[in-house]
């Protein structure tokens, strides 16, 4: 205890009375003026482990916020389900809460496990028809093609699919591979657009060897309106035992190979085109 001098020398005293001013209602500040005791140390020390009177606390902002909190709590809600309702942070909702027992779990594991897997599954959903409006959206965007633009599709799409002829290799043949039935589509109606003449393309599959040729040969056949006579001998790529396939399944068909007899004036044409489109980018890009 702390000892004190002169006319508070008294101090057990004094603090019986300070004690049972303090429980009669009064303030420090009447205290002090009761008392006649100006030192604050010794005023706070009188009352020490005496809970102020009501009328004194300051109302606080929060107090509906917390009994509210508080019976959302008692209901069995969640923090995050206050938090949300009450628009307080959660720090706040730990604070006013922590003392009250733990809801017991609304759903069981299994139950909660299965609500997550529903609610996957609506979300996905949602997502595959926002990107499903957005793609149909996008298709009427294209319209009709003209045939300059069908014209400048068929000279890109060739030069980022087709084979091309290297300085130090120069081979000028027009051949173009690809696994997208849209592409091949698109690359065989160019070829029309260009008057080559329908007998001059070869059709040959180019597959993995464990599957199934002849149902590649059909599917191909029937993207390119072609007959199935007309494929020459596929080329079968060889397994390797260290790689694991994706390639597989009913949905695999290997890649269309489509070459043009006669075609070195044909590919000089497509490499001189796609020359021209990068010097007038070029000249537009100064």
């Amino acid at each position: 205890m702390a000892q004190t001098t002169g006319k508070y020398a008294d101090f057990e005293a004094l603090r019986e009375r300070a004690v049972a001013l303090r429980r009669g209602g009064y303030s420090l500040r009447q205290i002090r003026d009761e008392l006649k005791i100006f030192n604050n140390d010794i005023l706070n020390q009188l009352v020490k482990g005496e809970p102020p009177p009501e009328w004194t606390k300051r109302p606080n902002a929060k107090d509906d916020l917390r009994a509210k909190a508080r019976e959302l709590r008692l209901q069995g809600r969640t923090y995050d389900q206050i938090e949300a309702e009450l628009g307080c942070s959660r720090s706040s909702v730990s604070l006013w809460v922590r003392d009250l027992p733990k809801p017991e779990p609304r759903y069981t594991p299994e139950e909660q496990r299965s609500l997550m897997r529903e609610g996957l599954t609506r979300k996905r959903a949602a997502d595959r028809e926002a990107y499903e409006h957005t793609k149909l959206a996008a298709h009427r965007e294209i319209g009709k093609l003209t045939d300059r633009e069908l014209f400048m599709v068929g000279v890109a799409l060739y030069w980022a699919e087709g084979s091309k002829s290297k300085p130090y290799d120069r081979r000028e043949r027009a051949i173009f591979v690809n696994s997208d039935p849209g592409v091949i589509q698109v690359y065989l109606a160019w070829l029309e657009l260009l008057d080559v003449d329908r007998k001059r393309p070869n059709f040959r599959v180019l597959i993995h060897e464990s599957a199934d040729v002849e149902a590649a040969h059909r599917f191909w056949a029937d993207v390119a309106d072609i007959d199935v006579s007309v494929f020459v001998k596929p080329t079968l790529k060889k397994h390797n035992p260290k790689t694991v396939r994706k390639n597989i399944g009913d949905d695999y068909h290997g890649c269309l190979v489509i070459g043009v007899a006669g075609s070195a004036e044909l590919y000089n044409r497509i490499e001189g085109w796609w020359h021209g489109i990068v010097a007038h980018t070029q000249a537009g890009l100064r």
